[in-house]
C-alpha cells in the first residue's frame, strides 16, 4: 500500500473553510494534493447523496468543513451537516465501509494552518484505511 494515492472530496463553505484552504495555500502551507476541494456556500447544502456519490465516483473519503460551531454564516448550515454526516457514517457501516472514511472539521476563515494540519490528517487516516472497495470496483469495471 505505500504506493497508494487516496483521492479526498473536501466539500467546504465558501466563508469559513474554502477561505482557509485559501489562506493555507496563500502561506504556502503545504496539504496533500490528495485533496480535491468542492466549494459551497454552506455546508448545510451538502445532501446525504452527495456524500455516497463522492464514493460512488470512486474517492476513497470525504471531508467537510465548515464554520465553527455557533459561527454558521446561515444560523444552524453547519449543524445540519453535521447530522447528516453522521447519517452517512452509519450507512458506510451498513455497506461494509468504515466510517472513519468521512469527517467533519470546523473551522473559521482565519486557520489555514489548522486547515492544512486536519486535512493532513485524514488523507493519512484514509490512507491507512486503504483504497475504497467501491473504487476497486470502479477501476475493475473501466478495465474490462
Amino acid at each position: 500500500m505505500d504506493n497508494f494515492h487516496p483521492e479526498v472530496v473536501a466539500f467546504c463553505c465558501r466563508h469559513c473553510a474554502y477561505a482557509a484552504a485559501d489562506l493555507a495555500g496563500g502561506k504556502r502551507q503545504p496539504y496533500p494534493s490528495a485533496i480535491k476541494i468542492v466549494e459551497l456556500p454552506c455546508t448545510g447544502r451538502i445532501d446525504v447523496v452527495n456524500i455516497l456519490h463522492a464514493f460512488e465516483d470512486g474517492a476513497d473519503g470525504v471531508l467537510i468543513a465548515g464554520c465553527l460551531d455557533g459561527s454558521c454564516h446561515y444560523i444552524k448550515g453547519n449543524l445540519y451537516a453535521r447530522q447528516r454526516l453522521d447519517y452517512v457514517r452509519g450507512l458506510l457501516c451498513e455497506i461494509g465501509l468504515e466510517p472513519g472514511r468521512a469527517r467533519m472539521i470546523n473551522i473559521s476563515a482565519a486557520m489555514g494552518v489548522q486547515f492544512a494540519e486536519l486535512a493532513s490528517e485524514h488523507v493519512e487516516t484514509v490512507r491507512a484505511l486503504g483504497p475504497s472497495p467501491l473504487r476497486r470496483k470502479i477501476n475493475q469495471g473501466e478495465a474490462t
